[in-house]
């Protein structure tokens, strides 16, 4: 089968979530929604829980797609540090407020899709890294250890950007992310790390 059956799959799957609910959906669900066998899931997908990683690794991947090319914009450092905060900070909020039902059952998926979610910080920690790096090298910045920095970085902004505490609090503000992130830029100017 092709790459655009297992795109059908995944699309179906999420449709199914969408309206039953994470503990609801089968792969026998899924399949009698497609008009086939079970059997040709699992041709795509060796079990409920690789579906569920895919489905998990293709919604991350539409929040660190965007944040690549900020990543590889042509702005200064700092400047694309912020956007890349900010950037973060709304594809989460847009998540959680578009479709709450859904970006719990998301939730739920990434949080036991523990590679995936590793994947994930990890490529959002080599973004940070390389804007990091490159503030470096323009003499925007003066960090003895990128790769810690970034991690620093990506700690101090959790309540912006971390599923569990968009979910649980109170949606924080633009203007606090700038203000984070402004501090942020005036440690890694300083030499702190």
């Amino acid at each position: 089968m092709s790459e655009i059956t297992r795109e059908k799959i995944l699309e179906t799957a999420v449709a199914l979530l969408r309206r039953h609910g994470l503990s609801k959906v089968a792969v026998t669900d899924v399949a009698r929604a497609l008009g086939m066998s079970h059997g040709n899931i699992y041709r795509h997908f060796a079990s409920k829980a690789d579906l569920l990683d895919a489905i998990a690794e293709r919604w991350l991947h539409t929040v660190t797609e965007p944040l690549q090319a900020i990543v590889e914009g042509a702005d200064p450092a700092a400047v694309r540090l912020e956007a890349w905060v900010l950037e973060l900070m709304r594809l989460k909020q847009h998540k959680l407020t578009d479709d709450p039902e859904l970006f719990a059952v998301y939730h739920s998926i990434a949080e036991a899709a523990r590679g995936v979610i590793e994947h994930h910080v990890a490529e959002l920690l080599a973004q940070l890294t390389r804007i990091v790096s490159e503030g470096n090298a323009g003499g925007e910045f003066t960090v003895r250890e990128p790769a810690q920095a970034a991690r620093a970085i990506l700690q101090a902004t959790f309540a912006f950007h971390h599923p569990a505490l968009l979910s649980q609090h109170r949606t924080p503000s633009e203007a606090e992310a700038r203000a984070v992130v402004a501090l942020l830029i005036a440690g890694l100017r300083s030499g702190a790390l």
